[in-house]
């Protein structure tokens, strides 16, 4: 009895010593092979990214920079250069259209009322057509009285010279002396001259009576007519009609003070009427010799052909030719501007950008043409400008022209 105990107590230390270790070894094992699986999942991730870091700067046209190199993270940017070209000059000018010779007409005469009216607003009218008749009642009676007039004077001028002629048959007789002769030939010749007195006030009668009648004083197209039958009117009174001098119209460009000294009298011209797409071509026939002191612009006047499109008082734009020059032409992305002006991004030698004032000229289809700042020789930044800051860093990538 006494011999069987220890015996049972060291086999059941043997047995719980040695289960333990088995786990420990089998958990070894275990984690002795998962070790290279963990290994080759994480090499073939960086296998992975390496490649996308080659595929990224492949397409982006450049080497991926060497380890250390200030320039590794310096924006991509797209540069041009533009040189120079020869475009043509074109100043593009708002304006109004209005006739070119405007000629109002009023009544000229004493007036009177207004009888009827033979002519519209858009109508043509030729040289001395009646516009308006004026009641000449009254005046039609005044010359019939003075012609009237015309044969009494007429009458005595003949009974006047009728005694003069008998007077002379007897002053050989001696019955009618020298000094009766006198006195009668000065009475034929007073009556002669009351003649034509009457004569004279008859044809001033007739000539006010027809310029009571509004006629037209050159051939033309009717712009306004401010007139009705019934209307009462006088020399004093406003125009009842306006006439465009043989329906010429012109359009009245306001352009700068720098822009005007380019320009001289026969360049051609398009004008556009607003919300319209016909253009119409003209002449500059007048440049204005002062500057608005206010505005410091000037009124460039470009006559134009008769259209119905092209009604006076209204807006259009003109674009006038200002001859050819030679330019840095430069997409419209690569202008900025603020409150300094207009400028653009210029890539130096080493690679930083720095900030240049341009001034801009006239918008082409090709861009907008810089006038000063710019040779043409500088590498530009074409886009994403207003993105960058001057004195910055950047990798340029030169773009076809």
């Amino acid at each position: 009895m006494n011999y069987e105990t220890p015996i049972t107590a060291d086999a059941q230390d043997d047995i719980a010593h040695d289960v333990p270790r088995e786990a420990a070894a089998r958990r070894d094992a275990e984690g002795s092979g998962r070790f290279p699986r963990k290994m080759l999942i994480g090499g073939a991730a960086l296998f992975v990214l390496l490649l996308a870091i080659g595929a990224y700067f492949a397409l982006a046209g450049g080497e991926p920079a060497e380890t250390g190199d200030d320039n590794a993270q310096a924006p991509v940017v797209s540069v041009i250069a533009p040189g120079r070209t020869r475009i043509e000059g074109v100043i593009e000018a708002p304006g109004t259209i209005a006739a070119r010779r405007a000629l109002p007409v009023g009544a000229v005469g004493e007036g009177g009322q207004v009888v009827s009216v033979r002519v519209d607003a858009g109508d043509w009218v030729r040289d001395g057509q009646v516009l308006a008749v004026i009641d000449q009642s009254v005046q039609n009676q005044q010359t019939q009285a003075q012609a009237a007039q015309i044969e009494v004077a007429r009458s005595d001028a003949r009974l006047a010279q009728s005694n003069l002629d008998r007077a002379l048959q007897l002053v050989d007789r001696g019955f009618i002396s020298t000094a009766d002769v006198d006195r009668l030939t000065a009475t034929r010749d007073a009556a002669v001259a009351r003649v034509r007195v009457a004569e004279a006030q008859l044809a001033e009668l007739r000539a006010r009576n027809a310029r009571l009648n509004i006629v037209a004083p050159a051939a033309g197209y009717v712009l306004e007519r401010n007139v009705e039958p019934g209307q009462t009117v006088s020399g004093g009174s406003a125009a009842l009609f306006t006439i465009a001098r043989g329906g010429e119209m012109e359009m009245m460009a306001q352009v700068s003070e720098s822009q005007l000294a380019t320009l001289s009298r026969g360049v051609m011209a398009r004008v556009v009427p607003t919300g319209s797409s016909e253009r119409f071509e003209g002449q500059v026939w007048q440049l204005s010799p002062t500057i608005d002191p206010q505005s410091r612009q000037g009124t460039a006047r470009i006559a134009l052909s008769y259209a119905p499109e092209l009604r006076p008082g209204g807006f259009a734009t003109a674009y006038i030719n200002s001859g050819t020059l030679e330019a840095t032409v430069l997409p419209e992305s690569a202008v900025l501007a603020d409150d300094d002006g207009s400028f653009v991004y210029v890539v130096g030698e080493d690679n930083r950008v720095r900030r240049t004032a341009v001034t801009t000229g006239d918008v082409t289809p090709e861009g907008i043409a810089i006038t000063e700042g710019l040779s043409g020789s500088e590498l530009v930044v074409v886009r994403a400008g207003g993105f960058l800051s001057a004195d910055e860093v950047v990798s340029p990538r030169r773009v076809q022209e």
